[in-house]
């Protein structure tokens, strides 16, 4: 590994923290350390918006809503409503940094009764990174950022099901062109696509109104991305989402769902080499083309199916509405220790009033002084019908 791919790891890892482990794990592996899989731009993973942020990060096949593009574009056809535009914004690790930040700006407009259209853009600041020589003198301050840009175009193909298509731009510039181990460096650029669908279907359970969903989202299916000319380039974190949620209306004020994710990166598992760091020993070569290592995510991991296993991660959420007008939620995520460790709960709050909803999530850990310790996320939406309905009301 040449001087700039460490440079550029070590930058990556330290604003990523949450995404590794923070210590040593004898789980019976050759090496009997942690094994995360490996991808540039993590960013896109992080759940953006307050409402699946309060339910441990699930949103493939809960109820549509606003923020639906990063889960699962083809709940859009569902939606109740003509348009609409949505803020959220996330202080990012905290407990570490005081000034990383993670903004969402998504909308979507009804074109008929199936065809929806919608757009976002995924905006990460990491923060004020200063660099130095050789000799610890200070060069330059830069403010490295990373942003996708989404659209996406969704339509019901029958009365219960509907699918997706979304496009995405994705650019990250962690080093502002400096020249790392006399290499110049250069913004990462690459371009996604996310394939999704949805079913929904209205049922009777203990006698209740209920509503019972299904989604799956493969997102991220896109090229490598590289920050030199002369590195060998890395996979961007396509993903496997699968989901099913569970609303029962308890009486016409009250309704609670219960939902849940599983989610698997579609992304080569690192193998484990010799001294040398040159032959496999066991697993698989994970310099291969996207399409190949796509499938092959399903069958390298080095100690075989119960490694593949454990790179499965899952979320658990339980949404409750009073009225339709103020919901609590709280939620689960757990990814096992040796593929980054990451186990919390979730809560939050939810205020739908005329025009707008405003939405909260706060994340607490189960593991002390954890870089994600009181995270919090911020969701502030504006519907287009209603903020019609008022401008009559008021003519």
């Amino acid at each position: 590994m040449n001087k700039v791919r460490k440079f550029l790891v070590l930058l990556v890892v330290a604003c990523t923290l949450p995404l590794i482990s923070f210590s040593q794990i004898t789980t019976g592996e050759v090496t009997g350390e942690i094994n995360t899989i490996q991808s540039v731009v993590p960013f896109l993973t992080i759940a953006p918006d307050s409402r699946s942020g309060a339910m441990g990060d699930v949103g493939v096949a809960t109820t549509p809503d606003l923020n639906s593009l990063h889960w699962n574009p083809a709940k859009y056809s569902f939606i109740d409503g003509d348009g609409g535009v949505g803020l959220s914004y996330s202080p990012w690790l905290r407990n570490l940094v005081p000034d990383i930040n993670l903004a969402y700006l998504t909308g979507y407009k009804r074109l008929d009764d199936k065809q929806v259209i919608s757009g976002s853009l995924l905006y990460f600041s990491l923060g004020n990174i200063v660099f130095t020589d050789h000799f610890g003198n200070e060069t330059r301050n830069f403010n490295p950022n990373e942003f996708a840009i989404d659209l996406a175009y969704s339509r019901k193909f029958a009365k219960k099901f509907s699918g997706a298509i979304a496009f995405r731009y994705i650019y990250s510039n962690l080093t502002g062109g400096t020249h790392v181990g006399g290499t110049e460096t250069k913004p990462g650029i690459s371009f996604a696509a996310d394939v999704s669908s949805y079913f929904e279907d209205d049922i009777q359970l203990f006698d209740r109104d209920s509503r019972l969903a299904f989604g799956i989202d493969i997102s991220n299916i896109g090229s490598k991305m590289t920050y030199t000319d002369d590195q060998e380039p890395d996979f961007i974190p396509i993903n496997l989402r699968l989901g099913s949620a569970l609303m029962i209306k308890l009486d016409n004020y009250n309704s609670i769902t219960f939902a849940a994710d599983i989610n698997k990166l579609l992304v080569p598992t690192p193998p484990i080499y010799d001294s040398t760091g040159i032959t496999i020993l066991r697993g698989k070569n994970p310099f291969v083309s996207v399409p190949v290592g796509m499938l092959q995510s399903f069958y390298d991991a080095p100690n075989g199916f119960k490694e593949e296993l454990h790179e499965i991660t899952f979320s658990f959420g339980i949404e409750y509405w009073y009225s339709q007008q103020f919901a609590v939620r709280t939620g689960y995520f757990h990814e096992h220790a040796t593929k980054g460790n990451r186990k919390f709960f979730t809560a939050g709050l939810g205020l739908r009033l005329n025009i707008f909803s405003l939405d909260f999530a706060y994340l607490i850990p189960t593991i002390q002084n954890h870089p994600l310790a009181r995270t919090l996320r911020f969701s502030l939406t504006f519907d287009f019908d209603s903020f019609r309905l008022l401008n009559k009301s008021n003519n």
